[in-house]
């Protein structure tokens, strides 16, 4: 029999030993004299299995086990031996063990000086309990021997398996720091495979339920491919535990490593004459004591100063600390850029970049007046709306060079987390102010003027919502102490010139609108157009290619076509992009020395510019029965809308169809229209069943269009009331009003835009709302030229006026 050094051995506990088992001689294996059905007395272990051909000492402290192994060991020593499935468990019955177990002779039994006992016992085979006879004064159990295929294959699979299994003993041996590295000795020199596979299923560490699922295993090849199963995962575990320790130790290492590099650069910068941390903190305090500082905003500030100057420059903190300190000192609290009151000036400079939008010059000016007289004056709120191209982000900065204050600019298109407006709280990574205080760094003035793009366009999310984070930036009584949540200090935003754009106010929500004074910037009719053309596109395009201006000339008619043939839009953005496709073609026939025609007419466009894409949208020149011409507001400008009516008989109930993409509001007008006429049907000459016997059909053109709005009311009710009366429709004629279920006309909008479509299409007469006259005393009289108004209060009215006799 071969033992292990006496001190590889550890016993700890009753019935439980962390050991490295030893292992008896192959040859040394006497003939066990024990048959089927024999009863064997049952010693039970806990958190142990004993393994055939293994000898391994136990701590015996239990009366029942101490007196088995006193007797048996007198009568020649075999007993069985089970493992206890809960280990917990101080007096186990049958259910509380495994069923399969090890007959083990008992070697010796020391006595030990602690007054324990130990016994020593060699596995010798395994079996399988049939019943359990007695547990008094211990467990006995008839037992059936299991005949083990202990035959070790003669493959090459086997052969490398063993191998494999030493390879991962030795190297779970080299990592785990449980195992004593002598045990590598005893692999190296075990030479039966079988003793060897049992030992290392005794000794790798693994848990009670995984050994006694090897020991039960059917042959000794099946055991040593489970064992080599289970030390792979025991191996993974092994191998992620030693990589989470090698980086915690690299953590240490870097963070003493670096402590002491910064100790040294620090004591290098001494002799030089100072830290770069003194220095920065040194240069912020020069920065602080020029600002224009509140006593409240100084003391908050210098607090964080004296933070920062406590931190270690190698905290974590410290990089945060100092960016926020740089930034509430870079801020421009109270610093004001001079405004020149030079008004005559400032017109000259708002009249140069852009063409009319008069409305906001004059506001710009009379704000610079108050200025001028008062030497202080909150600034106002003011939101440009409009069609796309008519100039409202390009005017912002105009008006500060008018003002001769900076220009900041943010885009709101998109945006939708409230941070971007207010900041993030600094306890978050990455935390930056919001975008309104950066750009006020970036302008280096606390009076700039701010242009809000696209504040129509602004979304909220699960992130929050960025036009209620508005209402504070653009309400003058509270923007006096904007609060960021980076800078946690007020900062006043008072005297910051808020210019906001939009396309459309439906989208803005109401207080936000509440707080703006709203100018509207309506499209620019065609002489106006061909102004700003000559004036200011086409140069800009010239110079923009490099042509001289001198090499080419564009004659106004030539403008014109290109703006009723190429474009159709309120504002002149299609225009530009025309003008420097033209530019382009010059300059590829200037560089390739081509002969060209220097001045183009309109007839020439077709080879600088391509086919015309629009046709004017003209009204008939004739009058018709049941065609209408509406006017309509879109987000692009005015557009004319015809209206289609027709009647036909039919047999049942007459029926009222509407084709042509309408929306909801414009259905209810046609029905409101219908219903109109049926009540008023004597006024009109209109049999009374003639509605059930007739179906009236309304079609809008253009159905791929959608279209919805009150405004076509009249326009509709005048249609129906042509078809079914057979009176044609005054020539030249067009008309917007939302009509009531009694005939009364109501006022609508967009009446610039409406009366610029109605003068492209060639319209003379022009039909609206009596309320609707204070609309048109606000227009200049440039856009009413050649159009005459007439103002109605009810649809009998209209038609009077709209509606020719039967005999003309």
């Amino acid at each position: 029999m071969k033992f292990l050094p006496k001190e590889w051995m550890t016993i700890e506990g009753e019935e439980t030993t962390d050991f490295i088992p030893m292992i008896a001689d192959e040859g040394n294996n006497s003939t066990l004299n024990l048959n089927d059905g024999d009863v064997l007395p049952i010693l039970t272990l806990r958190n142990m299995v004993l393994f055939p051909g293994i000898v391994m000492p136990v701590a015996v402290g239990r009366q029942k086990s101490l007196r088995l192994i006193r007797e048996i060991y007198k009568k020649g020593g075999i007993i069985g031996t089970l493992a206890q499935i809960d280990k917990s468990v101080d007096d186990p019955t049958p259910a509380d063990l495994y069923t399969t177990g090890t007959v083990a002779q008992i070697v010796r039994i020391l006595e030990m000086p602690d007054n324990s006992t130990t016994v020593i016992l060699q596995g010798r085979k395994p079996f399988n309990i049939i019943e359990v006879v007695e547990e008094e004064p211990y467990m006995k159990a008839r037992v059936q021997l299991i005949e083990e295929n202990d035959k070790t294959p003669r493959n090459k699979d086997f052969k490398a398996l063993i191998e494999a299994i030493k390879d991962m003993s030795s190297r779970m041996v080299r990592m785990s720091g449980d195992l004593p590295q002598e045990i590598n000795f005893a692999i190296r020199n075990i030479e039966s495979t079988k003793y060897f596979i049992n030992f290392v299923c005794a000794n790798m560490g693994l848990n009670l339920e995984d050994k006694q699922r090897l020991l039960q295993a059917e042959s000794l090849e099946a055991r040593a491919y489970m064992l080599l199963n289970m030390m792979t995962k025991e191996m993974q575990l092994l191998e992620i535990k030693s990589s989470i320790q090698n980086k915690a130790i690299e953590s240490i290492d870097k963070q003493q490593r670096e402590y002491f590099l910064q100790q040294q650069m620090k004591t290098i910068q001494k002799e030089l004459g100072g830290t770069s941390n003194e220095q920065d903190i040194s240069d912020i305090r020069k920065k602080a004591e020029k600002k224009k500082w509140t006593e409240e905003v100084k003391v908050a500030v210098y607090k964080e100063i004296d933070k920062l100057e406590s931190m270690p420059a190698h905290a974590a903190d410290y990089a945060v600390q100092l960016n926020y300190v740089h930034t509430l000192v870079d801020l421009p609290w109270g610093e004001y850029t001079k405004d020149n009151f030079n008004l005559k000036r400032a017109e000259r400079i708002l009249n140069r970049d852009h063409f009319g939008l008069d409305d906001v010059k004059e506001r710009i000016l009379e704000h610079l007046a108050v200025l001028k007289l008062k030497g202080d004056l909150k600034s106002p709120i003011i939101c440009l709306y409009g069609p796309p191209g008519v100039g409202k982000t390009s005017l912002g900065k105009s008006v500060a060079e008018a003002l001769g204050r900076k220009y900041a600019r943010i885009s709101l298109g998109g945006l939708h987390d409230e941070a971007e407006i207010r900041g993030h709280r600094r306890t978050y990574i990455g935390a930056m102010p919001g975008r309104i205080i950066q750009n006020l760094l970036k302008a280096n003035s606390a009076n700039p003027v701010f242009i809000l793009d696209e504040i129509d366009k602004v979304g909220n999310d699960f992130k929050g919502d960025p036009a209620s984070a508005l209402l504070e930036v653009l309400d003058p009584e509270q923007n006096s102490t904007f609060h960021d949540n980076y800078l946690d200090i007020d900062f006043d935003l008072s005297k910051v010139l808020f210019i906001a754009t939009a396309n459309s106010t439906s989208t803005i929500s109401r207080p936000l609108l509440d707080r703006m004074e709203m100018i509207n910037i309506s499209g620019y009719i065609l002489e106006e157009k061909i102004e700003i053309a000559s004036k200011h596109l086409f140069p800009k395009e010239l110079d923009n290619h490099g042509i001289d201006p001198k090499t080419i000339s564009l004659p106004r008619k030539t403008i014109e076509a290109i703006i009723e043939g190429y474009t159709r839009e309120s504002g002149v953005r299609a225009l530009d992009k025309q003008l420097a496709k033209l530019c382009r073609k010059l300059a590829r026939k200037i560089a390739m020395d081509e002969e060209f025609d220097h001045t183009i007419t309109p007839d020439s466009l077709k080879e600088w510019i391509g086919p015309v894409l629009f046709t004017r949208e003209a009204q008939s020149r004739k009058e018709e029965i049941g065609i209408v011409t509406g006017l309509a507001w879109t987000s692009v400008g005015g557009e004319i809308l015809e209206i289609e009516t027709s009647i036909n008989t039919c047999k049942g109930p007459g029926a009222l169809t509407m084709t042509g993409n309408l929306g909801n509001v414009m259905k209810e007008s046609a029905t409101l229209g219908m219903e109109y006429i049926k009540a008023n049907h004597e006024t009109y000459d209109i049999d009374s069943e003639f509605f059930a016997t007739h179906n009236v059909h309304i079609h809008v053109p253009e159905g791929a269009i959608p279209k919805d709005g009150p405004s076509a009311g009249i326009t509709i009710t005048t249609s129906m009331l042509s078809a079914i009366t057979g009176r044609r429709v005054r020539k030249h004629l067009a008309m917007t009003g939302e009509i009531t279920l009694h005939g009364k006309v109501l006022p609508v909008g967009g009446i610039k835009e409406k009366i610029l479509a109605a003068k492209r299409a060639g319209v003379t007469d022009i039909m609206l709302c009596a309320e609707n006259k204070k609309d048109i005393e606000e227009i200049k009289s440039l856009y009413l030229k050649g159009v005459t108004f007439h103002y109605v209060t009810n649809i009998r009215e209209v038609v009077d006026f709209a509606l020719l006799p039967n005999n003309k």
